[in-house]
């Protein structure tokens, strides 16, 4: 008898797919959506279409979708991020389960952001990440707002010319996605799929979508952190150039255009070895003497340490009751 989807046991992280080597997003509307085996399936008119939940990134539902119990069992069992996004994207709803059983890079996330000085340096080393050519050392937070302000204000002027679309200046309102013109609309679109793909990073390495470095106050801060890190290479030049092709679905063509870049570019796995990298100098080894959190050594263990005194922890799964723990 086949095992019921309660009755799997949780696949390890070591038996599923790197978010490095993962389909960066998959886009679905108007279709029901439904588990078989370890696959997802999407019903519509046209017929079923079977898709390997392992391989998703993040998966982009849109309107018209239904999506089954099962099927969000599977995509939590694999990692999958899930997003629930409006019309043309503008709403978006997320979850997901880690690929790592590892605390250790959250916790260095944590370690950084909880110093002031840490994450003004953290904030300098994403935007050294951005644009390569500046050298941010000693830049106050005004000067990277500033610097990264001008910066992409001329990425804008520069793929307008490049593609021969007509660019006046960046709005948006979140409220109604057809207020702004044809190039607004794309660099609206690439920017809701770059959180799709950047939340599902997050979520997959363990990390908090909440605690960024340049955004503040939001739940998806550290998403938007990490988005942007890629916009400038990825997300507005796949916009200018699905506008420079006409109004109608615009949205559309923008997700195939960044779709195909963040593949040919392999943003996916850059994006986990820039959060690696960004948190190296705050990690600490875990208990099995490996860089706890992420896709290295040791992420497959379901280690829990209790804390002790002076920064140390104990082993768990015992009673301290009568002893004293140094």
């Amino acid at each position: 008898m086949a095992a019921t989807p309660a009755s799997r046991p949780l696949s390890s992280p070591r038996e599923l797919t790197r978010v490095g080597d993962r389909v960066s997003f998959l886009y679905l509307e108007r279709c029901a959506i439904h588990r078989e085996d370890n696959a997802i399936t999407a019903t519509d008119e046209s017929g079923v279409r079977y898709i390997p939940s392992a391989t998703i990134g993040v998966l982009l539902l849109g309107p018209g979708t239904r999506v089954t119990h099962q099927a969000m069992s599977v995509l939590g069992e694999c990692g999958a991020g899930v997003a629930w996004v409006g019309e043309h994207g503008v709403r978006y709803y997320a979850g997901g389960r880690a690929l790592t059983r590892s605390a250790g890079l959250m916790e260095a996330q944590a370690t950084a952001w909880a110093n002031r000085r840490h994450r003004l340096d953290v904030a300098r080393e994403m935007y050294r990440l951005r644009f390569p050519e500046a050298d941010p050392a000693g830049m106050s937070r005004r000067e990277l707002l500033g610097g990264e302000g001008d910066r992409v204000k001329a990425v804008y002027r520069a793929e307008a010319a490049r593609t021969g679309v007509r660019w006046v200046r960046r709005t948006y309102d979140p409220g109604d996605f057809t207020a702004g013109d044809a190039p607004n609309q794309a660099v609206t679109a690439a920017a809701q799929c770059l959180y799709g793909v950047a939340h599902s990073v997050v979520v997959a390495l363990g990390c908090s979508p909440a605690l960024g470095f340049v955004h503040s106050g939001h739940e998806r801060s550290f998403v938007m952190d990490v988005a942007d890190l890629y916009k400038v290479e990825f997300g507005i030049p796949a916009a200018f150039e699905a506008a420079a092709e006409g109004a109608q679905d615009v949205a559309g063509r923008t997700r195939r255009a960044l779709r195909e870049r963040i593949r040919a570019g392999g943003l996916l796995e850059r994006a986990v070895a820039d959060i690696q990298g960004l948190f190296a100098p705050y990690r600490q080894p875990d208990v099995a003497g490996h860089d706890g959190g992420g896709e290295g050594e040791g992420e497959g263990d379901d280690v829990v340490r209790l804390q002790s005194d002076r920064g140390g922890t104990v082993a768990g799964g015992r009673n301290y009751g009568g002893e004293v723990v140094r």
